[in-house]
């Protein structure tokens, strides 16, 4: 559209007094519309957040070990072990970075960074240690699965790819993004494949773990802003990864026949005792040592870049109690919740809990079967409550878990008015 000669238009997206709503004039006759207006208060706030999200220069700012681990009990049940663990080394880790005021012999004293290494059985909640940690903190955070990773020029995931969605949710800003945690799941299944050298090459294995090293103890990657390979003519992102906390977990299947094995005692001779006999069960990885961890399949270079070892327990029938009903959100609630937004109050019978934990400890997957089974006695009940508006209550018993039977429910009570009597 051609502008008349003489008419006002905004300086910056050239808009004219007719197409803006109003126009706000500066010096030396330039104008300003209310479309930029907003688009400029978008854009500090947009600033101001990143900026605030990491703002950790003040001592006060950083949560104590012991106000994370507090935290922590919200969301996760038990795991007290390994949340003080975690809590102390996310606290170190941050520290680290922002805390520049030690005088003396030790000012020059440089502070290396431990990353860490949890093992568990699966479903005990070594994922949710990690998001709640980074939500505590209001730092970026990213899952990668270790699984889809392969060496560079092999099909599946550049190790690059780690650092890829930790940059997206940091909107692209890189200085935000070298403040993060990144979280690496399954890291037991880039173990080495075999001990005796072969042919092959082990491309998701031993090479996934050389080409971790130098991203795990800091160095500068280039990452393709939408994913995919690097070409020669791509313009990358330059991300640092000196300060970026990894937190590697994974269940390590059949680590603890290897430390079992190494705990007995291998005394011979005829008057040797007899060796005692240790339960192989998941309990064994508190005693976990780097040597366990090599004869599993790792690289030693890999061990020694991650310093903090922590174990979680397997859960007891008491935890997966407390984990349906205690933290805030707990999966019971989340159920109430979504009867509630059809009106209708949802009620769980202990001895239905009980028969939905016996469920989930036969399945052997921890508080991932939680959810799989309670869906699965949901789903019919969700299908039909909708259409029933006269329903108030819904209670699950132990039957319609344990025999797929109808749940109780009751009614809402209707008030019939009396018509008048005609008066004469």
């Amino acid at each position: 559209m051609a502008k008349v000669k003489g008419e006002l238009y905004c300086s910056f997206c050239g808009r004219t007094s007719r197409e803006a709503s109003s126009l706000i004039e500066g010096p030396n006759q330039v104008f300003i519309c209310n479309h930029c207006v907003d688009s400029a208060n978008e854009i500090i706030k947009s600033n101001l957040s990143h900026q605030e999200s990491m703002n950790f220069d003040k001592k006060s700012s950083l949560p104590t070990p012991s106000q994370m681990k507090k935290q922590l009990d919200d969301y996760v049940i038990g795991q007290d072990y390994a949340k003080k663990i975690l809590s102390v080394a996310v606290y170190n880790h941050y520290k680290r970075i922002n805390t520049h005021d030690v005088t003396g012999d030790l000012k020059d004293v440089e502070l290396e960074k431990s990353n860490i290494l949890l093992l568990g059985p699966t479903g005990t909640g070594k994922t949710l240690l990690a998001r709640t940690l980074a939500r505590i903190l209001n730092v970026p955070f990213a899952i990668a699965d270790a699984t889809t990773i392969t060496e560079s020029g092999y099909v599946g995931d550049d190790v690059e790819s780690v650092l890829l969605n930790l940059v997206q949710n940091a909107d692209y800003n890189e200085k935000l993004a070298e403040k993060g945690i990144v979280y690496i799941d399954e890291i037991d299944k880039i173990s080495r494949k075999s001990e005796s050298t072969s042919i092959t090459r082990d491309v998701s294995g031993e090479g996934v773990q050389q080409a971790l090293l130098k991203m795990l103890e800091g160095t500068r990657v280039g990452i393709p802003p939408k994913g995919g390979r690097k070409h020669p003519e791509q313009s990358l992102l330059y991300v640092d990864t000196a300060n970026i906390l990894f937190i590697c977990g994974g269940a390590f299947v059949g680590l603890e026949k290897i430390i079992a094995q190494r705990m007995k005692s291998t005394t011979i001779g005829f008057s040797s005792s007899l060796t005692e006999e240790l339960e192989v069960n998941t309990e064994l990885l508190k005693n976990v040592e780097p040597d366990d961890l090599n004869k599993f399949g790792f690289i030693p270079e890999l061990v020694g870049r991650l310093p903090v070892l922590t174990y979680l327990d397997e859960l007891s029938d008491e935890a997966m109690l407390s984990i349906l009903t205690e933290p805030k959100n707990a999966l019971v609630k989340q159920y109430q919740k979504l009867f509630m937004m059809d009106k209708v109050e949802l009620e769980f019978e202990e001895d239905a809990l009980l028969a939905i934990v016996a469920k989930a400890k036969e399945r052997k997957t921890g508080a991932r079967g939680l959810r799989s089974i309670t869906e699965d006695i949901m789903n019919e009940i969700m299908y039909d409550i909708p259409d029933k508006k006269n329903i108030s209550k819904c209670i699950i018993t132990k039957e319609a878990v344990t025999e797929k039977q109808a749940p109780k429910f009751e009614y809402k009570t209707e008030k019939i008015e009396k018509p008048l009597k005609n008066q004469a």
